[in-house]
């Protein structure tokens, strides 16, 4: 039998110090890597849903509308599309001839502050 709340606390632990390093890497114009760091923030709290929801581990995948759905999430239509967003930089860490458009530092700044929203947003289910 698992710890839940041993679960739990590690997977938002995780992402808190992942929305770190994103700053850091987007503040040192290190642009996909810190979107892809977005990506593991989003993908880790939802995890933590999951968890608390199935009582069970998290799933090993990577598509967060996937992850949502387990979790019962129910996100606004423009929350969603940010997910869709997040998704493209999670591949560019694990496909080295995957290479996505880099967005302009306004949009960046925009992705990172909205991560950290829905980080914030997720913490409280």
């Amino acid at each position: 039998m698992i710890n839940i709340d041993k679960q739990v606390d590690y997977w938002f632990n995780s992402a808190s110090d992942d929305l770190e390093s994103a700053k850091l890497l987007i503040v040192n114009k290190r642009y996909l890597h810190g979107l892809f760091f977005c990506h593991l923030v989003i993908e880790k709290a939802i995890k933590a849903i999951v968890v608390k929801q199935t009582q069970e581990i998290a799933p090993r995948s990577h598509n967060l509308l996937y992850l949502a759905e387990i979790a019962k999430l129910a996100f606004s239509d423009e929350d969603e599309i940010f997910l869709g967003i997040l998704m493209k930089y999670q591949l560019q860490g694990r496909y080295p001839d995957y290479q996505p458009n880099i967005p302009d530092n306004d949009k960046i700044n925009n992705y990172l502050i909205k991560t950290e929203s829905l980080l914030l947003w997720l913490q409280q289910k």
